[in-house]
C-alpha cells in the first residue's frame, strides 16, 4: 500500500534539491507523483520548493481537481501540463518542472539539446527538443508538449524552462539534473569553439547498448531498426522492445564505462 506521507516527504526533499541547486527561484517549479489510478500528489502554487513540508502537498484527480488540500494551499496552476503527461504516458509515475539556468537559456535562445557530445547524455536522454511557447496555466503548454511525449522523457519549454518525467520521482529528478548538465557542457563547449560531436556510428552503438540493457522510458533508440530500414517491425517478437526495469545513475555510469571501453577510449 502506498504510504502517502512518505511520498509527500520525498516530494519536499526533491523540491529542496531543486531549490538548492538553483534550478528554481522564488516560488517557481512544480512536482507531481502518481500514487494510484486517477490520484496524484502535487506541490502547491505560490510556495518556495526549498521550504516545503508534507502538509503543503495537495492531492488531485486526473483533471487536476482537488481531492485533499490543507487550508491555504491549492495545486500549482501548471497541473494541466503534468496531467497531460500522465494521460499520454501510462508508464510515467512522476513529473518535474523547473527552470535550470543553462537548459532554460537554451530554451530561451530556441536551441534544442540535440548535439551528441557525451555518452551519458546520448544513453540517458538521446536529445531534448523544444516545445513551442505556451501561456502558463493554460492548455497551450500541454498541447505543445504532447507531440513530444511518445518519443522523449525530457522537453525544453520555449522561453519557460524544462520538463522531465519518468517511472519514479527520483528518476524524473535525475533526468532534470542530466538535462541541466548536458546544457551546461554544451554551452561551455560552444564557448571553446564548438563541441566535437560523436559520429553517427558511435551514437548508434550507444543506442544499441541502451536497447540491450532494457532501459525504461522513451528515447530515440526505441525506434525499431527494421522500421528504419523499411522492413517489418520486429517489436512483435520482442527483439527491440524495452524491458520493464528501473535504471539509476550507477547503471548509466556502468553502461557508459563499457561503451567507452568498446570504443577504445
Amino acid at each position: 500500500m502506498v504510504n502517502e506521507y512518505e511520498i509527500k516527504k520525498q516530494i519536499c526533499e526533491i523540491g529542496k534539491r531543486i531549490y538548492d541547486r538553483g534550478m528554481v527561484a522564488s516560488n517557481d517549479g512544480n512536482i507531481s507523483v502518481k500514487i494510484a489510478d486517477n490520484v496524484f500528489l502535487c506541490t502547491p502554487t505560490g510556495v518556495s520548493k526549498g521550504f516545503m513540508t508534507p502538509e503543503y502537498i495537495c492531492k488531485v484527480d486526473g483533471n487536476g481537481n482537488v481531492l485533499e488540500a490543507n487550508k491555504g494551499f491549492k495545486p500549482s496552476s501548471e497541473i494541466k501540463m503534468h496531467m497531460r503527461v500522465y494521460k499520454q504516458r501510462p508508464d510515467v509515475m512522476s513529473v518535474v518542472h523547473a527552470h535550470p539556468v543553462y537548459a532554460t537559456s537554451f530554451a530561451i535562445a530556441g536551441i534544442p539539446l540535440t548535439q551528441p557530445i557525451m555518452p551519458e547524455a546520448v544513453i540517458a536522454l538521446g536529445c531534448v527538443p523544444i516545445a513551442e511557447y505556451g501561456t502558463p496555466s493554460t492548455e497551450e503548454i500541454p498541447d505543445a508538449v504532447e507531440k513530444y511525449l511518445q518519443h522523449y522523457d525530457a522537453v525544453l519549454l520555449e522561453n519557460h524552462g524544462a520538463l522531465t518525467f519518468s517511472d519514479s520521482l527520483l528518476s524524473a529528478y535525475h533526468k532534470m539534473e542530466s538535462v541541466e548538465f548536458y546544457a551546461e557542457l554544451l554551452y561551455h563547449a560552444k564557448m571553446l569553439g564548438g563541441p566535437k560531436e560523436l559520429s553517427k556510428s558511435q551514437v548508434e552503438r550507444l543506442y544499441e547498448i541502451r536497447r540491450q540493457f532494457g532501459m525504461t522510458g522513451k528515447h530515440p533508440a526505441d525506434l525499431c531498426p527494421n522500421c528504419k530500414d523499411g522492413k517489418s517491425s520486429c517489436h512483435s517478437c520482442g527483439t527491440c522492445s524495452t524491458k520493464s526495469s528501473s535504471v539509476d545513475a550507477d547503471l548509466v555510469a556502468e553502461i557508459t564505462k563499457k561503451v567507452m571501453e568498446s570504443l577504445g577510449k
